[in-house]
């Protein structure tokens, strides 16, 4: 019996015991489907749930930076469905305290976004994938290397093989800009080390990255197709290489194909450029090669006539090289008319003796021409004594004596040549009459008897050599 004036002490109150619930298998597995760790959590498995999205950030950032390949894009898949069973697995156990009300939602919640994000990042990406693939059939760089530009980490986490693809469509089209870049400038410098170097650049993508012919043929063909546009003797010379470069077995070789649309216009447009500042022998041949290596094209009827006149031009030049000289080594300019026996020939006159020039100039002047334009060539030789006209007496003044004086011809030998043919047409003597015994002398000449040529008019030098010319 308690004391009298106290109480019994109340019974304190119990602790609620906690309740404990069988974990949600579906949710446990959704929840280890974000890869975030969620479905440990919901267990109560912190260190799985730290684990394991250290694991799967590590996993995340090889995939985005080192991109290892399509194998280990199935080992990340294996390791998510893992974590899945591996979660599926775990809420098969005993009854445990509940950590979360509705855990279902909460891991469909955190999962379900990530697969949705997941899921549109790699949708994004096959777009992509699918631009590009694009690009390479038609051959073109800039619609790949827009698309290319959309890339990001995401891609490179979620579809790594795709970004594979597409970076190597980029040093693709990196390296094809670059040779196309050597070729324009070897084609504007005439430099052939340059083709070589594009042309080796373009064969080099199409072995290290095959997949881009199309693109290679893009800028082969871009090459090409400006080739006409440039300077005709610049394009010549281009496709003289091209004309040679050794077979690659590849599509490079369609630039030997390409060479006859383009050269022979090239070729006669060198040649008359040539023409035009008369170089006479590369313009020659020019000419000459379209005849050699395309036989009846359309143009070959007028690199015909480009070789006559370039092979008339080098004659030409020749001939004003030897001047007198042309009297010793006769020479043929094809060029000029030919000689006709009987009509007057006009002629190209050089003579030996300047101290003549007095009596030989006295030549009319419409039977010379120039270079271009003359028959033949008229060599005068050195004066001579011709035949004896008349003999006359004269007092010398200083001894008083009687002296005969003879006057005489003037001679000349002439030789003419046909210029046509260098042959010789004319081998002859002219004598040229004159005006005989004057009242006085101031000298007797030499000579015994004395001798003295007759002194000849205008007209005494043309009817001389009046048969030379016209006969």
């Amino acid at each position: 019996m308690a004391e009298p004036g106290l109480e019994a002490p109340e019974s304190l109150p119990s602790e609620p015991e906690p309740v404990t619930v069988q974990p949600d298998r579906p949710a446990i597995a959704i929840g280890n489907a974000s890869l975030l760790g969620i479905g440990y959590l919901l267990l109560g498995r912190r260190a799985w749930a730290v684990a394991t999205t250290l694991f799967t950030l590590a996993f995340l950032v090889v995939l985005g930076a080192v991109v290892p390949g399509v194998w280990f894009e199935v080992l990340f898949l294996v390791w998510w469905a893992a974590l899945i069973a591996h979660g599926w697995y775990l809420a098969a156990g005993p009854a445990r305290p509940a950590a979360v009300r509705r855990p279902r939602r909460l891991a469909l919640l955190v999962t379900v976004p990530v697969l949705v994000a997941v899921g549109y990042v790699r949708f994004d990406a096959a777009g992509i994938e699918g631009t590009i693939a694009e690009a390479r059939d038609r051959g073109d760089c800039g619609q790949a290397q827009s698309a290319w530009d959309r890339l990001w980490f995401g891609h490179y986490v979620v579809d790594g093989p795709m970004t594979v693809r597409g970076d190597r469509t980029a040093q693709a089209c990196a390296r094809l800009t670059d040779a196309g870049e050597t070729l324009a400038t070897a084609a504007s410098q005439r430099d052939t080390r340059g083709l070589q170097a594009g042309y080796g650049e373009l064969g080099a993508v199409l072995t290290d990255l095959p997949g881009h012919e199309n693109m290679t043929g893009t800028v082969l063909n871009g090459f090409l197709s400006r080739l006409p546009d440039r300077d005709p003797c610049d394009t010549a010379e281009l496709t003289d290489w091209l004309r040679q470069r050794p077979a690659s077995h590849n599509l490079l070789d369609r630039s030997a194909a390409a060479v006859p649309a383009i050269a022979p216009a090239a070729l006669v447009g060198c040649g008359d450029k040539r023409a035009g500042s008369q170089d006479w022998a590369g313009a020659k041949a020019r000419y000459q090669q379209l005849l050699d290596q395309y036989p009846g094209h359309a143009l070959t009827a007028k690199a015909r006539a480009g070789v006559k006149q370039a092979t008339e031009g080098l004659e030409l030049q020749h001939l004003f090289t030897l001047g007198k000289n042309y009297c010793s080594t006769p020479a043929v300019y094809s060029g000029a008319a030919p000689y006709v026996k009987g009509a007057t020939n006009r002629a190209l006159v050089y003579h030996t003796d300047t101290y003549d020039d007095m009596y030989l100039d006295k030549l009319p002047a419409d039977w010379q021409a120039d270079d271009s334009h003359a028959v033949m060539v008229v060599c005068i030789g050195e004066r001579e004594a011709g035949a004896p006209i008349q003999t006359c007496p004269y007092q010398n003044t200083s001894n008083g004596h009687t002296q005969k004086v003879t006057f005489s011809k003037m001679a000349f030998p002439v030789k003419a040549y046909e210029l046509r043919t260098g042959r010789l047409v004319i081998d002859t003597r002219v004598e040229i009459g004159g005006a005989v015994c004057p009242p006085t002398l101031t000298s007797f000449g030499d000579g015994d008897p004395l001798r003295m040529v007759a002194e000849p008019s205008d007209e005494d030098i043309r009817a001389a050599f009046a048969p030379v010319f016209t006969s």
